[in-house]
């Protein structure tokens, strides 16, 4: 058994984005209007330089930096962004890792570093349609009801214990655009709720189910 939570009474995040960020300013939003008291944004990292989301970040006053790969894989590079990360406060401690349309694979040894500290959202309710274009999967695969999933990532791929899941209905006129649209909209729900959660300390890990605790 373990508990997910912050030892301090503060939780500092780091997001890693390598785009628009549109879950990344949802985060930031949520902060910003107080809906996630125990939270506070320490820096947005990005893998690449022209990410429109670092502007965003700006904008919300959240430090930025870019770790470009410059070749590095794995581990090699990931190492850089512990140090970024660490040196913005951000540490195994006291911080929690926020996946926001971050497009790499995240290394073992990174996940093990931020043990239960690293969280993702997927959108597709998992274990269903992991992996790529996860909308498209569930528009060809005929299914009724998609979603997302914000998860604990893990040393696999979209394989970590599931926090929150939202449901989506697939129409029959969808396409993967259209229904990415939808999805988005409930990605952007349960990404700051599941933040809050971590970081008043509610989540409770067992094996791969995740228990949240009552506010009362």
């Amino acid at each position: 058994m373990a508990t997910a939570t912050s030892t301090t009474t503060t939780t500092n995040l780091g997001i890693l984005i390598s785009g628009r960020g549109s879950n990344m300013e949802a985060i930031l939003a949520a902060v910003k209007a107080g809906r996630i008291p125990s939270a506070r944004p320490r820096i947005v990292i990005s893998n690449k330089a022209d990410a429109a989301g670092l502007k965003t970040a700006e904008r919300y006053g959240v430090p930025t930096k870019v770790v470009l790969p410059e070749g590095a894989k794995g581990w090699d590079y990931d190492k850089k962004l512990v140090a970024a990360l660490e040196g913005a406060g951000v540490t195994p401690q006291d911080g929690l890792v926020c996946l926001a349309g971050f497009m790499r694979i995240i290394s073992p040894e990174f996940v093990r570093h931020f043990k239960l500290r690293v969280l993702n959202i997927h959108p597709a309710l998992l274990p269903s349609f992991p992996g790529l274009h996860a909308q498209r999967q569930a528009v060809e695969y005929g299914v009724k009801v998609s979603g997302c999933t914000v998860h604990f990532v893990d040393e696999g791929v979209d394989s970590g214990p599931v926090i929150l899941q939202r449901t989506v209905p697939v129409e029959d006129n969808d396409t993967e655009e259209t229904l990415a649209a939808r999805i988005l909209e409930q990605e952007h729900k349960a990404y700051p709720e599941a933040v809050r959660l971590f970081s008043e300390g509610r989540l409770r890990v067992e094996g791969r189910k995740v228990f949240i605790r009552s506010s009362s």
